[in-house]
């Protein structure tokens, strides 16, 4: 036998093979912990998205349920907007669904779901208008929480809202 040989068919050490290993799994630490720092990064955007979710949504509610009519549609037509929100959970949804059905009692809901859009004139037509503003927005907000709860909207209330199939 050839002294090469002899010494290439000799069995590593530990410490050989520990040292021919180490490069890669520093390289696997490595990227196991860009991972988890990316994650927590993505979670921490998504925490501040749902912060500023709710924070518009308070604001929102706050006009909506309001005595002003006009900052009433405003408050309805922003929770519209943030009803159709990627944001906004299952739970929050029933909460804007509360909020909708407190802003527009039962009597006013059946008027508007039995109501074709209509122009509001003549005397006191600014007041009316402003109230017909508040039935479109609570209808526009209908429509959006329908769609996101996957309840059917009645076609009144749709064409109320301006949407069509």
């Amino acid at each position: 036998m050839s002294r090469l040989q002899a010494v290439g068919s000799a069995p590593a050490e530990w410490w050989q093979v520990a040292g021919a290993v180490g490069p890669l799994a520093v390289l696997v630490a490595a990227a196991i912990g860009a991972y988890m720092a990316w994650r927590t990064v993505q979670q921490k955007a998504v925490a501040d998205n749902r912060a500023e979710w709710w924070r518009r949504t308070q604001w929102a509610l706050d006009q909506a349920l309001g005595p002003d009519p006009t900052a009433k549609a405003l408050g309805l037509a922003a929770l519209a907007v943030l009803a159709r929100s990627p944001l906004a959970a299952p739970d929050e949804l029933e909460l804007l669904d509360i909020a909708w059905k407190s802003v527009t009692p039962k009597a006013a809901r059946a008027k508007a779901d039995a109501e074709a859009p209509r122009q509001v004139l003549g005397a006191g037509g600014h007041q009316l208008a402003a109230e017909r503003r508040v039935q479109i927005a609570a209808a526009r907000l209908r429509v959006a929480l329908d769609g996101r709860l996957g309840r059917e909207t009645p076609a009144t209330t749709k064409a109320l809202a301006g949407k069509s199939d």
